[in-house]
């Protein structure tokens, strides 16, 4: 009898980190779901064997239940929908709330839906975290609470679902080269600010987050849930 395939969903996962995780677990023989927040987002994913790209708000239950509900099975479910307010906007109540809305509640809201599926296959979770779960962001309050959440959301949802099977772990990554992190690039004291704090001495890429996502997904990884694993070069250890 042939192994049955498996199958994966990606919040977030049209470009930059969301992307590169994608094409790994691709490489892994994964079906895999991206979800973009627009129509644009959706129609500018590159293709790819085995990708499916479809529009996905996750601020909208009806929304997340309809993805899900397209889903046969789920193996692994990745939360890297995420966005950022600059400008001082998070430090307003609208923009304060919108980023709570989609980073963290967000976040909860797909593995609520998702969990029928993913006890079904004694699946696993991996969220996106943040070196701002961590430390503070004096620019970003909304996107450092959020981030800050999602740490805690990993924890606890690990010590509530073990008995169900599911394994739920997050990423923190470090300063990666993607759209959200361009402002912080293209400044050169902010960049190097950072980079003289890195020991690696560089930028990350999402192709870096690639290996100890696959592993937390991974059966080589069946022993380990609640973990908020940081791939920053070093970042947080000086």
């Amino acid at each position: 009898m042939d192994t049955p395939s498996r199958s994966a969903l990606i919040t977030g996962g049209t470009g930059g980190i969301g992307l590169a995780l994608a094409r790994g677990l691709l490489g892994q023989g994964y079906a895999v779901t991206v979800t973009g927040a627009t129509d644009a987002e959706v129609a500018a994913t590159p293709p790819h064997a085995g990708l499916r790209a479809v529009a996905l708000d996750v601020t909208q239950a009806d929304d997340v239940a309809r993805v899900v509900a397209t889903l046969p099975e789920l193996d692994v479910l990745v939360n890297a929908a995420g966005i950022i307010l600059r400008g001082g906007r998070e430090f307003e109540i609208d923009g304060f709330e919108r980023v709570i809305q989609v980073n963290l509640i967000g976040t909860m809201r797909v593995c609520l839906a998702a969990r029928p599926a993913l006890m079904a296959r004694r699946g696993a979770v991996l969220n996106l975290a943040s070196m701002l779960s961590f430390v503070g962001g004096p620019a970003v309050p909304a996107y450092s609470a959020s981030k800050g959440g999602i740490a805690q959301l990993t924890k606890s949802l690990a010590a509530s679902w073990a008995p169900d099977g599911i394994r739920v772990n997050a990423l923190a990554p470090g300063w990666i080269t993607t759209e959200l992190t361009r402002p912080l690039q293209e400044d050169p004291a902010r960049s190097q600010a950072l980079l003289s704090r890195t020991p690696m001495g560089r930028w990350g890429t999402p192709q870096d987050l690639v290996g100890a996502a696959l592993f937390l997904c991974s059966e080589a990884a069946g022993f380990v849930t609640g973990v908020v694993l940081p791939v920053d070069g070093g970042y947080l250890a000086v």
